[in-house]
């Protein structure tokens, strides 16, 4: 016999060659079930529904991962699909899906039809006020239909089961935010007509009494007086009832040094039954409950950055000094190119809300061939309200400039400084929306132990913009200008330098500036921006980024530097952490951009 144009072998019979062609046929044939246990791409159902739909089983409805071997398995599959997924689709708004199963391929697949029906839409919605809210008077008609305008299923609108339950919870709180401390929701009822694809929605809210505030009750104290709880009261009794002021004050005693745990408690419960339309406001008393902290503490730390290197630090704080609950704090700071000691002691806010802060500062830097010696006195009288902070201080400066190959100088200010701070983002430590607005203003006179007049001017502005839930891009612009006749006089820390982290990246710290023999000094013009694109993985992060910025003594000297780079980003619990590698337009080298702080 010939095969292939060539002659068997003689041990080689044509049945042996059937059994061959025979094993090698049912192989291929075998091959998408052996590719099925070893875990190949061949899904073990196929689902075939519209995209919506898809998109809702793939996230809640559980296929399994493996081929249903027999009639029995996939008995019991199918009866769990026809009963969970149409109960699944229900919360979704389709109350008349079917599940059917089409066929079973060779390979043992399972073609599974998910027909969901007609949507069901809101075709009517009624919504009743009971109690207080319901009289007939101007103020409350007016909030009433406030409220039902803010309702969010509409006639026409899908109707899913998480939208109602969200729209019915976020009514009630609209109801108890302001006046109703005790509204409930009485009854609710989405009547579903599956033949027609609608929904009627009906709800009843009963407000309640009308709630005032009454007077402050405080447990808890010990070395405080009373006074320093009620002072921080944002509202006064008899004033209506607003949850967020008794947030924003409980936000307030708990952010203070010298109170561990507070609890504010506004108890409407004894007051749950009097909704009668005919009863007046109820007045309750706001009870405070106070965990006072520790008086004094010490705190370790040891850190490191590429702008000032290798920092260890000593901190002391006393909570109540002069049992006056004023903070008296102390720090010694010793960086690689700072060294400093310092002392502060805040006062506590008067009824308007400011309080005097005093401090004191010795400090020595050796920054780009600049070697400062200042020592400095000042107090400051703030507040903050509205995430706004205002502030004006007096500050008395003497300071020692010794440039490596330039002048020496010794020079002292007494300068009067103004600043507002404006923030209004989502997260202090780890923002993704809002933005933060730095001004200040200060100057000094020769008439008044200064030996340079000058007038210095501060603006910044950084915006985070979220893109998505995981994206965010932060844009930052700044500005300064000292109006002098020259910087001679003047102290560096009303001068500008720029250059390292937070400034421009791809430069060394403070770099960018005025030459002055082999040292860089501070100029009388600065200006910096920066844009950084961050997606997060969880708490790392990946960013790009550009910065560009300069300083120099006369505003047509002013050139601006550009630096670009890459950087990781972590959430720590301290704080943000980043590490950055940067390239400066210009420079030879990549530069690595890293802090980390960690206390204990």
């Amino acid at each position: 016999m010939i095969l292939s144009g060539l002659p068997l072998p003689r041990w080689v019979s044509l049945r042996r060659v059937r059994v061959y062609l025979l094993v090698i046929v049912c192989g291929w044939l075998t091959l998408p079930e052996l590719a099925q246990a070893k875990g190949s791409s061949i899904p073990a159902v196929n689902l075939i529904a519209p995209k919506e739909v898809r998109e809702v089983l793939a996230k809640y409805f559980v296929l399994p991962d493996t081929l249903l071997k027999n009639e029995n398995e996939r008995a019991i599959f199918m009866n769990r699909a026809q009963r969970e997924i149409p109960e699944l689709l229900a919360t979704e708004g389709y109350f008349s899906s079917k599940v059917i199963l089409q066929f079973v391929s060779r390979a043992g697949v399972l073609e599974l039809e998910v027909i969901p029906g007609h949507r069901t839409v809101v075709t009517e919605v009624n919504i009743e006020f009971r109690g207080d809210l319901a009289l007939p008077e101007a103020q409350r008609l007016a909030r009433v239909h406030e409220l039902r305008d803010s309702w969010p299923l509409h006639p026409g609108t899908a109707f899913r089961a998480k939208a109602w339950d969200e729209a019915k919870a976020d009514l009630l709180a609209r109801v108890a935010r302001k006046d109703y401390a005790a509204a409930r929701l009485e009854a609710s009822s989405a009547q579903v007509d599956t033949a027609n694809a609608s929904a009627r929605l009906y709800i009843v809210v009963d407000s309640g009494p009308r709630f005032l505030f009454g007077e402050l009750q405080v447990s808890g104290l010990e070395r405080y007086k009373e006074l320093l709880v009620s002072q921080r009261a944002i509202f006064s009794p008899g004033q209506p009832y607003d949850r967020d002021l008794l947030l924003a004050f409980q936000n307030q005693l708990q952010n203070m040094p010298q109170f561990s745990l507070v609890t504010v408690n506004f108890d409407t419960s004894p007051e749950k039954n009097s909704s009668g339309t005919n009863a007046g406001p109820v007045t309750v008393p706001i009870k405070v409950q106070i965990v006072e902290a520790k008086t004094r503490k010490i705190a370790l730390g040891i850190g490191y950055s590429t702008n000032n290197g290798v920092r260890n630090q000593v901190n002391y704080q006393n909570y109540n000094f002069l049992n006056q609950a004023w903070t008296l704090s102390g720090a010694l700071v010793f960086e690689q190119n700072r060294q400093t000691v310092s002392t502060g002691l805040d006062t506590q806010p008067n009824p308007l809300g400011y309080h005097l802060t005093w401090n004191a500062r010795g400090e020595k830097t050796q920054i780009q061939g600049l070697d400062t010696r200042s020592d400095k006195f000042g107090v400051t009288r703030s507040r903050i309200l509205y995430r706004i902070e205002t502030g004006i201080g007096l500050n008395w400066q003497q300071e020692q400039q010794i440039p490596l190959g330039g002048i020496r100088e010794s020079v002292q200010a007494v300068v009067l400084d103004w600043h507002w701070i404006r923030r209004t983002v989502d997260n202090p430590l780890f923002p993704m929306s809002g933005a933060l607005t730095e001004l200040r203003l200060g100057g000094a006179s020769k008439l008044v132990l200064s030996d340079q007049d000058f007038v210095r001017s501060y603006f910044r502005h950084q915006v985070w913009l979220p893109l998505g839930e995981r994206d965010v891009v932060s844009l930052r612009i700044e500005g300064g200008y000292t109006a002098a006749t020259t910087r001679l006089g003047i102290p560096q820390e009303y001068l500008f330098r720029v250059g390292g982290t937070q400034t421009v990246r791809g430069f060394a710290y403070q770099s960018l500036g005025v030459i002055e023999g082999s040292a860089v000094v501070g100029g009388r013009v600065m200006a910096t921006g920066s844009a950084e694109y961050t997606h997060w993985f969880g708490n790392w992060g990946v960013a790009l980024f550009s910065d560009a910025g300069g300083a120099a003594d006369v505003a047509p000297d002013l050139r601006m530097s550009l630096g670009y780079g890459i950087g990781a980003r972590w959430r720590s619990p301290v704080g943000p952490l980043a590490l950055d590698l940067a390239r400066g337009k210009g420079q030879p080298d990549l530069r690595v951009h890293f802090s980390i702080a960690v206390a204990f």
